[in-house]
């Protein structure tokens, strides 16, 4: 709290004196988080995140919580941030309407024209500043030199900045960007809903992102899903169970659980659900003189092998994005349909010749090799060189693995349909498993990501497949049964 809040109205009483102006009464969904934020501000929380279902009024909450705080202090400074600077300037528009109307803010619209704009206003101030009382920025702004006391981060996770592993990391980046415009002892303030697995309001480190903490540790939160915890509408006024259940009915099953029930998934519903791999922390038991076979866990392994979908680079250097991803994957079976995602080796392509980068992958996946003691390399050899699959027989008898076969693989049919043939059948019976690291790394957020119609990565899918596809189909075992069987006859000897 602000030396010149003083004994101004509290932010409940600031909002209920708006809804009566508007000829509305407050709902009891806006008093809660009305309540929560003035609690939090005055308490001095210095970060804050609100999270709050689809059409629950959270903007419009905001910034009516952004015109009381300039009501406390007329020398406060806010930045607005949003997905895209149209968005951040409507809630500037907002913040500029109650000024204008709110009966406790009269006298705050600065008597000077220029200084009532679109994307920022200046309110009668004491201070001479160079930062106006409010402004807004899009998150791919530059915002070098300005200040501000309080940030307000409204919708800044959308599809269109968190749709891919590059859109994230460029998201988190930007929004690291803060600290540098805060004040000391500024404030930080999140409203939103997810809109990616990997969301920053996850409260999970999202490894695959890189994190080893949740993006928004540390902050004080308050989420508002569309049900109570006893199963009632959060605001059952403008939300009945009927107009629930209608838009359950017209959303799909992610978008419903993200927007409604503030859950970190992804929007669309993807072809691949990774959350139906069975997760593993097993150790590999390689073979022993009394025990012929590989095992995991439990499981005795009928066959192990690795499956490498390698990528050269690029001949046209003029192009900035990179090809398709070099991807081993490391997986076993035990001849009951069960498959083991054991490792996913997304290899390091170096610059250089194409002889320079598949002598150094070569390299890389023989330290695989010898770490894990795989006998079997299928090599899918479309689209890169004659020279690979020699390079890497080469490499293995240099490093004493000379008894591992490698077999060069052509694949024939669409990737899409390689995918969806092989993965889609064992995951949904739930015989995928998959170890810790491979659904934390780059394959799960690529199975998380996936669309047949779409752009993202899928290296790591098509390596999958293509070992999958390699295994030999499970044949009866007529050995495991012994002893004397007795047929049931009418001959007559």
């Amino acid at each position: 709290m602000g030396a010149a809040d003083g004994d101004k109205e509290g932010f409940i009483g600031f909002l209920d004196r708006w809804n009566l102006e508007q000829g509305m009464t407050t709902p009891a969904l806006h008093a809660d988080m009305a309540g929560w934020l003035e609690g939090r501000w005055r308490a001095g929380s210095k970060e804050l995140l609100l999270l709050a279902f689809r059409d629950s009024g959270k903007s419009t909450l905001i910034g009516l919580f952004c015109a009381w705080l300039l009501y406390l202090d007329a020398n406060r400074r806010v930045m607005v941030l949003a997905a895209d600077t149209h968005l951040a300037k409507k809630m500037v528009r907002t913040v500029k309407r109650i000024v204008e109307r709110h009966p406790l803010c009269q006298g705050m619209k600065p008597a000077k024209p220029e200084l009532w704009g679109a994307e920022e206003f200046a309110i009668s101030r004491d201070k001479v500043g160079r930062d106006p009382s409010m402004v807004a920025k899009g998150i791919t702004a530059n915002v070098t030199g300005s200040h501000a006391d309080i940030v307000v981060c409204d919708d800044v996770e959308v599809p269109n900045t968190c749709g891919t592993a590059e859109k994230r990391l460029e998201l988190r980046q930007r929004l690291g960007e803060i600290a540098y415009v805060l004040s000391p002892g500024g404030t930080q303030l999140y409203i939103g809903t997810p809109h990616s697995f990997q969301s920053i309001y996850s409260r999970r480190a999202c490894v695959e992102e890189g994190e080893e903490v949740p993006f928004l540790d540390g902050f004080d939160r308050l989420e508002k899903p569309i049900f109570t915890g006893d199963g009632d509408s959060a605001w059952p006024e403008r939300f009945p169970p009927e107009a629930i259940e209608r838009i359950r009915r017209r959303s799909s099953v992610n978008k419903f659980a993200s927007q409604m029930l503030l859950k970190p998934v992804s929007l669309e519903d993807g072809r691949l659900d990774a959350d139906r791999l069975i997760p593993y922390d097993w150790v590999l038991e390689p073979p022993m003189l009394a025990r012929p076979s590989f095992r995991l866990g439990p499981y005795r392994l009928r066959s192990l092998r690795i499956w490498w979908d390698p990528a050269l680079g690029l001949r046209d250097k003029k192009r900035r994005k990179a090809g398709d991803g070099s991807v081993a994957v490391l997986l076993g079976e035990d001849g009951e349909g069960r498959f083991f995602i054991h490792r996913a080796l997304y290899l390091t392509v170096p610059s250089g010749s194409e002889e320079e980068a598949g002598a150094a992958q070569c390299r890389e996946l023989a330290t695989l090799v010898a770490e894990t003691g795989v006998r079997m390399i299928h090599l899918e050899v479309n689209g890169v060189g004659a020279f690979l699959p020699e390079t890497l027989r080469r490499t293995l008898r240099e490093q004493g693995l000379s008894t591992v076969s490698v077999r060069e693989e052509r694949s024939v049919r669409a990737k899409v349909d390689r995918i969806l043939g092989s993965i889609d059948g064992p995951l949904h019976a739930n015989l995928l498993y998959a170890h810790d690291s491979v659904i934390a790394g780059p394959l799960g957020r690529e199975m998380r990501e996936w669309r047949p119609r779409g752009r993202s990565h899928d290296d790591g899918l098509d390596a999958l497949a293509g070992a999958i596809a390699a295994c030999a189909r499970q044949r009866p075992d007529h050995t495991r049964r012994t002893g004397p069987i007795q047929a049931q006859t009418d001959f007559d000897l």
